[in-house]
């Protein structure tokens, strides 16, 4: 089952499309597209195009979904009927032809409006209604070369990998996420990785990262037709700036300047001059004191700096660490400035031949202390660790014993 598909419940006669999997089991289900409910897989049967043919009722994109028919296998009072194959699309109020399928749950332009320019080559995100208040997300590939892409979503400073694929030139994804909206104010930013190649091409590029987040003065003026599926959607191009090319040439000049440069480094010292070379030759003979030249004078060697044990117990806390506290920082910001102070602790604890150190870092959603239990897991050097002092520090510390 993936996302897109249109479902009904085995319990019931409610009808939805899939717009998020939330688990092996779990999936969440958008009912008449107006709320969402989670549903497990084994609770939901597909529904194919096939049925809604046979039984007279829209495909699965319509502008609103179809209601199930009756023991009869009628429509509904009210239901309208699917478009026949040929048959004109329906007028709007301005008389013109409405567009049918997502498209159509779009707003008509102003009269007299002008028409926004058509969409130039690149990699474009792109918004398609598949109803009036859902949305689904496809990447439009609107280039001569193909891209292996990853997909993903960032909620609260926390990124989650969802799909990852290839597309052909001149072609769009499968929908890789719904999104609806009631919900603008909460939808993700999304993250795109996507890199670019042409079999036979003469030249490699960069892997291009874009982060897009949506907002309200931006998202409604973006509505335009999109390239490749020739529909209007909401769209926005993921390369307004294009990965550099990796040229071979400037590859290989740079690898011979770092050559160079090694070889320099290993290269014995420069020879003397004549007056240096005298002055020497004078010094040995026993004529005169040897003078060594400042130029070639070897320079003292630094002290190492003095390596400092940690404390006993180290506490992770973010305002034990940054006089300031949290302010200005991410969650991703947070966690990565205490993983660091833990990491450099634990290595000062080892060189210093410490046998044990207690690491402070508080109970909060647990996702430090799973870090560090993942870390201190994997390390060699430590016999075990365990939860430190209940009594004293809950599970909010944990003691760690070293080889």
């Amino acid at each position: 089952m993936n996302v897109g598909d249109r479902v009904r419940l085995l319990t019931g006669t409610e009808e939805g499309i899939v717009t998020r999997v939330l688990d092996s089991e779990l999936v969440e289900v958008a009912i008449d597209n107006d709320f969402t409910i989670p549903v497990l897989q084994r609770e939901l049967v597909l529904v194919a195009a096939e049925e809604g043919q046979a039984f007279r009722r829209p495909s699965p994109e319509p502008a609103r979904p179809a209601a199930t028919g009756s023991k009869k296998n009628k429509p509904l009072g009210g239901q309208p009927k699917a478009q026949r194959p040929g048959a004109p699309a329906p007028a709007s109020p301005a008389g013109r032809p409405q567009p049918a399928g997502p498209s159509a749950a779009m707003p008509p332009r102003p009269a007299g409006a002008t028409p926004p320019p058509p969409a130039a080559k690149g990699l474009y995100l792109a918004l398609v209604h598949q109803a009036p208040e859902l949305l689904a997300l496809h990447l439009l590939n609107n280039t001569e070369a193909e891209v292996v892409f990853t997909y993903g979503e960032e909620r609260l400073g926390k990124y989650r990998a969802l799909a990852t694929g290839q597309l052909k030139a001149k072609a769009a994804s499968a929908p890789l996420a719904h999104l609806h909206l009631k919900d603008f104010e909460q939808w993700p930013a999304v993250v795109f990785q996507l890199l670019s190649f042409k079999l036979n091409a003469d030249t490699a590029y960069d892997l291009l990262t874009k982060r897009q987040s949506f907002k309200a003065s931006t998202f409604y003026t973006s509505r335009r037709p999109a390239p490749v599926i020739g529909k209007e959607a909401y769209l926005f191009q993921l390369d307004e700036r294009p990965a550099p090319a990796l040229n071979p040439e400037k590859l290989a000049q740079a690898e011979a300047a770092l050559d160079a440069a090694a070889e320099a480094a290993a290269s014995p010292a420069p020879a003397l001059n004549p007056k240096q070379a005298n002055a020497l030759q004078q010094a040995l003979a026993g004529d005169k004191p040897l003078a060594v030249p400042a130029a070639i004078a070897p320079a003292p060697p630094k002290p190492a700096a003095a390596l400092v044990a940690p404390p006993h117990e180290f506490d992770l806390h973010i305002e034990k660490l940054r006089p300031e506290g949290a302010e200005g920082l991410s969650n991703t910001a947070m966690l990565r400035l205490q993983l660091d102070a833990f990491e450099d602790a634990l290595s000062r604890a080892l060189a210093t031949n410490m046998h044990e150190i207690i690491f402070i870092h508080g109970a909060g959603n647990g996702t430090l202390r799973k870090e560090i239990h993942r870390q201190l897991s994997r390390n060699k050097d430590i016999k075990f660790f365990e939860e430190a002092q209940k009594e004293k520090f809950g599970y909010g510390a944990t003691l760690v014993r070293l080889k």
